[in-house]
């Protein structure tokens, strides 16, 4: 029976990868796609965010059946709970994702106001958050989860050095203030998606240790 529900634990370990794999790559596309201003590939992202809801849909039928049959208890159900938790908010990376590209597209025929520098930093931050948070789960590390955490205040001090840079460009210049209300979205989505991988590592934390992550 045990060696079993290992099984179904390895299988559910396994799509959490893949679902982790098909956010970080729509993330790294949309990066690609506001530096190039390519909107083919932004739209290509749009569309693949189906592929990810689908994905949480998948994970959530395979917990929700080895809740049923294995009827895990104390740490056990805590994993499984932790990866239901965990799904929602990888889904919700992928809408901002997606959300990034549909700014992207609108911004598809307009010469940048500023170089993208700050941006893909905040993206390549998110990123390593996102990979920390779902191996943190895979291995049961405590110890990645601090790293997720401690890596959120990066992405937050890219983000107001993004929003100073903004508002610096609209005080001297009303006529582009609509895109740096475009850019100024793009760095938020960015921002929250590093929150969501923060919340991933302390559901992480909770199903590994059973408290809530204390800063």
């Amino acid at each position: 029976m045990r060696s079993r529900f290992e099984k179904e634990l390895k299988y559910l370990n396994d799509e959490l990868i893949e679902m982790g794999n098909l956010i970080e790559s729509s993330i790294n596309a949309a990066v690609a796609a506001l530096k190039e201003q390519d909107i083919e590939l932004a739209k290509r992202i749009i569309e693949k965010d189906n592929e990810i809801d689908q994905k949480e849909k998948d994970i959530e039928e395979r917990c929700l059946k080895l809740v049923l049959r294995q009827q895990p208890v104390a740490g056990d159900l805590r994993l499984i709970s932790a990866a239901l938790k965990m799904i929602t908010d990888m889904e919700r990376i992928g809408d901002q994702a997606a959300d990034i590209c549909e700014i992207i597209i609108r911004l598809a025929d307009t010469a940048y106001i500023k170089d993208i520098v700050h941006i893909p930093q905040m993206a390549d931050v998110a990123i390593k958050m996102v990979k920390s948070s779902i191996d943190s789960f895979v291995k049961r590390d405590t110890e990645l989860v601090k790293v997720v955490i401690k890596l959120d205040d990066e992405v937050d001090e890219l983000f107001n050095i993004v929003k100073n840079e903004l508002i610096d460009i609209v005080r001297k210049d009303l006529e582009h203030k609509e895109q740096v209300i475009d850019f100024l979205m793009i760095a938020k989505y960015f921002e929250r998606i590093g929150d969501h991988a923060q919340n991933i590592a302390e559901w992480v934390y909770y199903a590994i240790v059973g408290e809530h992550y204390v800063y």
